[in-house]
Protein backbone atom coordinates (compact mmCIF):
# COMPACT_ATOMS: atom_id res chain seq x y z
CA UNK A 1 0.00 0.00 0.00
CA UNK A 2 1.31 3.64 -0.92
CA UNK A 3 1.46 6.59 1.26
CA UNK A 4 -1.59 7.76 -0.82
CA UNK A 5 -4.35 5.02 0.63
CA UNK A 6 -6.85 5.95 2.36
CA UNK A 7 -9.22 3.80 4.32
CA UNK A 8 -12.54 4.14 5.02
CA UNK A 9 -14.98 2.94 7.56
CA UNK A 10 -17.03 -0.48 6.25
CA UNK A 11 -21.04 0.30 6.04
CA UNK A 12 -23.35 -0.98 8.17
CA UNK A 13 -26.59 -1.81 7.99
CA UNK A 14 -29.19 -2.77 4.66
CA UNK A 15 -28.34 -1.40 1.13
CA UNK A 16 -30.44 0.96 0.38
CA UNK A 17 -31.42 0.83 -3.81
CA UNK A 18 -33.63 3.23 -5.92
CA UNK A 19 -35.78 1.88 -8.28
CA UNK A 20 -37.99 4.06 -10.87
CA UNK A 21 -41.34 2.07 -11.76
CA UNK A 22 -43.51 3.55 -14.59
CA UNK A 23 -47.81 2.29 -14.35
CA UNK A 24 -49.39 3.33 -17.76
CA UNK A 25 -52.94 3.11 -17.13
CA UNK A 26 -56.17 4.15 -18.24
CA UNK A 27 -59.04 6.87 -16.58
CA UNK A 28 -60.88 3.65 -16.30
CA UNK A 29 -58.84 1.81 -14.35
CA UNK A 30 -58.35 4.79 -12.17
CA UNK A 31 -62.50 5.10 -11.69
CA UNK A 32 -62.26 1.32 -10.54
CA UNK A 33 -59.42 1.95 -8.33
CA UNK A 34 -60.98 4.98 -6.77
CA UNK A 35 -64.60 3.02 -6.30
CA UNK A 36 -62.71 0.23 -4.08
CA UNK A 37 -65.14 -2.65 -3.03
CA UNK A 38 -68.05 -0.28 -3.87
CA UNK A 39 -67.63 -1.25 -7.21
CA UNK A 40 -70.76 -3.56 -7.48
CA UNK A 41 -72.47 -0.42 -6.53
CA UNK A 42 -71.05 1.54 -9.10
CA UNK A 43 -72.98 -0.36 -11.45
CA UNK A 44 -76.36 0.80 -10.06
CA UNK A 45 -75.68 3.97 -9.25
CA UNK A 46 -73.15 5.36 -11.83
CA UNK A 47 -71.17 7.03 -9.51
CA UNK A 48 -67.09 6.20 -9.43
CA UNK A 49 -65.73 7.57 -6.04
CA UNK A 50 -63.63 10.48 -6.03
CA UNK A 51 -62.70 12.77 -8.71
CA UNK A 52 -59.68 12.35 -10.79
CA UNK A 53 -59.44 15.11 -12.84
CA UNK A 54 -57.71 17.09 -10.14
CA UNK A 55 -55.62 14.65 -8.79
CA UNK A 56 -54.40 13.57 -12.10
CA UNK A 57 -53.61 17.56 -12.96
CA UNK A 58 -51.94 17.34 -9.92
CA UNK A 59 -49.59 14.56 -10.74
CA UNK A 60 -48.80 15.81 -14.08
CA UNK A 61 -47.66 19.21 -12.54
CA UNK A 62 -45.29 17.65 -9.57
CA UNK A 63 -43.89 14.90 -12.64
CA UNK A 64 -45.47 12.00 -11.41
CA UNK A 65 -47.51 11.17 -14.52
CA UNK A 66 -48.10 11.84 -18.19
CA UNK A 67 -51.03 11.90 -19.88
CA UNK A 68 -50.98 10.13 -23.20
CA UNK A 69 -53.79 10.36 -25.52
CA UNK A 70 -55.42 7.21 -26.81
CA UNK A 71 -57.10 6.07 -30.08
CA UNK A 72 -60.56 5.79 -30.46
CA UNK A 73 -62.06 3.68 -32.91
CA UNK A 74 -65.55 4.26 -34.10
CA UNK A 75 -66.94 1.76 -36.71
CA UNK A 76 -70.52 2.61 -39.28
CA UNK A 77 -69.75 6.08 -37.95
CA UNK A 78 -72.93 7.40 -40.17
CA UNK A 79 -75.15 5.72 -37.31
CA UNK A 80 -74.74 8.59 -35.17
CA UNK A 81 -77.26 11.22 -34.84
CA UNK A 82 -76.24 15.19 -35.00
CA UNK A 83 -76.11 15.11 -31.09
CA UNK A 84 -73.28 12.72 -30.76
CA UNK A 85 -71.55 14.80 -33.84
CA UNK A 86 -72.05 18.14 -31.51
CA UNK A 87 -70.28 16.79 -28.66
CA UNK A 88 -67.77 15.06 -30.93
CA UNK A 89 -67.00 17.79 -32.71
CA UNK A 90 -66.30 19.74 -29.78
CA UNK A 91 -64.37 16.91 -27.83
CA UNK A 92 -61.78 17.09 -30.59
CA UNK A 93 -60.99 20.79 -29.74
CA UNK A 94 -59.60 19.49 -26.50
CA UNK A 95 -55.48 19.63 -26.42
CA UNK A 96 -55.84 15.66 -24.81
CA UNK A 97 -58.51 14.33 -27.53
CA UNK A 98 -57.62 10.89 -28.35
CA UNK A 99 -56.96 9.93 -32.09
CA UNK A 100 -60.58 9.74 -33.79
CA UNK A 101 -60.49 6.53 -36.92
CA UNK A 102 -64.03 6.54 -38.20
CA UNK A 103 -65.32 4.05 -40.92
CA UNK A 104 -68.14 4.16 -42.78
CA UNK A 105 -69.57 2.73 -46.51
CA UNK A 106 -71.72 5.01 -47.00
CA UNK A 107 -71.74 7.67 -49.92
CA UNK A 108 -74.06 10.38 -49.44
CA UNK A 109 -76.13 9.78 -46.81
CA UNK A 110 -78.94 11.34 -44.69
CA UNK A 111 -77.29 12.58 -41.23
CA UNK A 112 -79.69 11.02 -38.69
CA UNK A 113 -81.73 13.35 -36.91
CA UNK A 114 -82.21 15.79 -39.62
CA UNK A 115 -83.39 16.03 -43.01
CA UNK A 116 -79.63 16.98 -44.57
CA UNK A 117 -78.25 14.43 -46.76
CA UNK A 118 -74.08 14.86 -46.61
CA UNK A 119 -71.03 12.97 -47.54
CA UNK A 120 -70.99 9.69 -45.58
CA UNK A 121 -73.50 10.81 -43.53
CA UNK A 122 -70.79 13.48 -41.13
CA UNK A 123 -71.84 17.16 -40.68
CA UNK A 124 -69.95 19.26 -43.14
CA UNK A 125 -68.10 21.18 -40.17
CA UNK A 126 -66.83 17.77 -38.74
CA UNK A 127 -66.31 16.94 -42.35
CA UNK A 128 -63.59 20.10 -42.80
CA UNK A 129 -61.70 18.82 -39.65
CA UNK A 130 -60.93 14.76 -41.18
CA UNK A 131 -58.39 13.31 -43.36
CA UNK A 132 -60.46 10.79 -45.66
CA UNK A 133 -58.78 7.59 -46.58
CA UNK A 134 -59.61 5.82 -50.07
CA UNK A 135 -60.08 1.99 -49.75
CA UNK A 136 -59.79 -0.68 -51.98
CA UNK A 137 -61.98 -3.79 -52.31
CA UNK A 138 -60.17 -7.01 -51.08
CA UNK A 139 -58.22 -9.20 -53.57
CA UNK A 140 -57.62 -12.54 -53.81
CA UNK A 141 -54.55 -12.51 -51.96
CA UNK A 142 -56.05 -10.34 -49.50
CA UNK A 143 -59.06 -12.94 -49.15
CA UNK A 144 -56.45 -15.94 -48.68
CA UNK A 145 -54.15 -14.27 -45.79
CA UNK A 146 -57.39 -12.84 -43.86
CA UNK A 147 -58.97 -16.73 -44.07
CA UNK A 148 -55.39 -18.31 -42.94
CA UNK A 149 -55.11 -15.37 -40.03
CA UNK A 150 -58.53 -16.86 -39.09
CA UNK A 151 -57.71 -19.98 -39.00
CA UNK A 152 -54.93 -19.34 -37.09
CA UNK A 153 -57.30 -17.95 -34.55
CA UNK A 154 -59.46 -21.21 -34.64
CA UNK A 155 -57.04 -23.61 -34.25
CA UNK A 156 -57.86 -25.01 -37.99
CA UNK A 157 -55.64 -26.81 -40.35
CA UNK A 158 -56.77 -26.22 -44.02
CA UNK A 159 -55.63 -28.60 -46.96
CA UNK A 160 -53.84 -26.39 -50.43
CA UNK A 161 -56.74 -27.40 -51.97
CA UNK A 162 -59.37 -26.07 -49.38
CA UNK A 163 -57.74 -22.60 -48.77
CA UNK A 164 -58.09 -21.89 -52.68
CA UNK A 165 -62.11 -23.38 -52.37
CA UNK A 166 -62.72 -21.38 -49.48
CA UNK A 167 -60.54 -18.02 -51.13
CA UNK A 168 -63.00 -18.19 -53.90
CA UNK A 169 -66.03 -19.02 -52.09
CA UNK A 170 -65.44 -15.52 -50.33
CA UNK A 171 -64.79 -13.66 -53.93
CA UNK A 172 -68.59 -15.78 -54.90
CA UNK A 173 -70.56 -15.09 -51.57
CA UNK A 174 -69.04 -12.45 -48.44
CA UNK A 175 -65.96 -13.18 -46.41
CA UNK A 176 -67.83 -13.41 -43.17
CA UNK A 177 -69.65 -16.20 -44.86
CA UNK A 178 -67.01 -18.06 -46.03
CA UNK A 179 -65.07 -17.30 -42.32
CA UNK A 180 -68.44 -18.35 -40.62
CA UNK A 181 -67.45 -21.96 -42.50
CA UNK A 182 -64.18 -22.79 -41.23
CA UNK A 183 -65.83 -24.22 -37.72
CA UNK A 184 -68.70 -25.69 -39.15
CA UNK A 185 -66.26 -27.93 -41.72
CA UNK A 186 -63.61 -28.16 -39.00
CA UNK A 187 -66.74 -30.05 -36.66
CA UNK A 188 -67.86 -31.97 -40.05
CA UNK A 189 -63.27 -32.91 -40.61
CA UNK A 190 -63.39 -34.27 -36.83
CA UNK A 191 -66.51 -36.20 -37.82
CA UNK A 192 -64.82 -37.95 -40.20
CA UNK A 193 -61.52 -38.52 -37.87
CA UNK A 194 -59.35 -35.93 -40.53
CA UNK A 195 -56.99 -33.75 -39.00
CA UNK A 196 -57.35 -31.82 -41.83
CA UNK A 197 -60.33 -29.42 -43.41
CA UNK A 198 -60.50 -30.78 -46.95
CA UNK A 199 -62.29 -29.81 -49.73
CA UNK A 200 -65.36 -32.37 -49.01
CA UNK A 201 -65.78 -30.56 -45.67
CA UNK A 202 -66.01 -27.49 -46.82
CA UNK A 203 -68.52 -28.17 -49.96
CA UNK A 204 -70.86 -30.03 -47.19
CA UNK A 205 -70.75 -27.30 -44.80
CA UNK A 206 -71.68 -25.44 -48.20
CA UNK A 207 -74.57 -27.35 -49.06
CA UNK A 208 -76.13 -27.58 -45.71
CA UNK A 209 -75.66 -23.48 -44.59
CA UNK A 210 -76.21 -20.93 -47.20
CA UNK A 211 -75.58 -17.97 -47.74
CA UNK A 212 -77.92 -14.60 -48.67
CA UNK A 213 -78.27 -15.16 -52.13
CA UNK A 214 -78.85 -18.70 -52.29
CA UNK A 215 -81.47 -18.29 -49.22
CA UNK A 216 -83.75 -15.95 -51.36
CA UNK A 217 -83.67 -18.14 -54.50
Amino acid sequence: MGADTEFVQYPEGETQQRRKVVHTVSSHEIDVINSGTESFLVLFAGDTGKSKSGKVAEWCEEGKAEIIPGVLFIDEVHMLDIECFSFLNRALGNDLAPLVIMASNRGMARIRGTTFRSPHGLPVDLLDRVLIVSTKPYSEEDFEQIIQIRCQEEDVTLTADATSVLTSMAMQTTLRYSLNLISCAQMLARKRKAEQVGVEDLRRAYTYFMDEKRSMQ
